[in-house]
């Protein structure tokens, strides 16, 4: 490879160490350029997978502040820099290499740490951002609908109520769902009870 030639591959794999959230080093030797195309695809448009020269690769690891073991850089090279989710990723070098023993997930690098196949493997059995955030959006619905149910119920105590003067618990029903807080909750419930006992007639009144 010319100078020029190797410089410009220095520089690009510096880029991509540097802008990569997470850097997977594998041995490939054995799969075809079918099975390559099959694993770009398995990893998507957010992760990077490029056939390397470890020396060059070695250069442009050390000019991106990042320290890669020799042990990663042993056989034929190829470089997985991802930059979108690293365990959506994590999964999809986890599944392939399933399927392709020829695949093997030598180490690599997350969040700035030189992390082992078996620290990737555990990454892969992670649940991934999407799952994690469609859990919690669950979650916050069936709480904003318990705490509606609280505020009916409060509503409808007050009102089963005979009061001559009329309570404003409109403004409880127009609190922002956002700032419902379990002890938002809790307040209500109490105030609704304390309220139903002072409003209620006891016996020596009704007599």
């Amino acid at each position: 490879m010319a100078r020029p030639d190797k410089e410009k591959a220095v520089a690009e794999l510096t880029e991509d160490f540097r802008t990569a959230t997470a850097t997977v080093l594998t041995e490939y030797r054995g799969l075809s350029v079918t099975s390559m195309k099959q694993l770009r695809r398995a990893l998507g448009a957010t992760t990077k997978y490029s056939v390397v020269k470890n020396t060059l690769t070695k250069i442009a690891a050390k000019n991106a502040g990042v320290d890669l073991s020799p042990d990663l850089l042993v056989g034929p090279s190829a470089v997985a820099f991802i930059k979108g989710d690293p365990i959506d990723a994590a999964k999809g070098l986890r599944d392939f290499a399933k399927e392709n023993p020829f695949l093997v997930i030598k180490g690599g690098i997350y969040e700035g740490k030189a992390v082992t196949k078996e620290e990737l493997m555990q990454l892969a059995n992670l649940e991934s951002r999407e799952v994690l955030l469609a859990k919690l959006a669950g979650a916050m619905k069936g709480s904003l609908a318990k705490a509606a149910r609280v505020f009916d119920a409060l509503r409808i105590k007050l009102e089963m109520s005979k009061v001559s003067e009329p309570i404003a618990v409109e403004a409880v029903s127009e609190v922002p769902a956002e700032a419902v807080t379990t002890d938002v909750v809790v307040e209500a419930v109490a105030t609704a009870d304390v309220v139903s006992e002072e409003l209620t007639p006891s016996t020596e009144e009704k007599e």
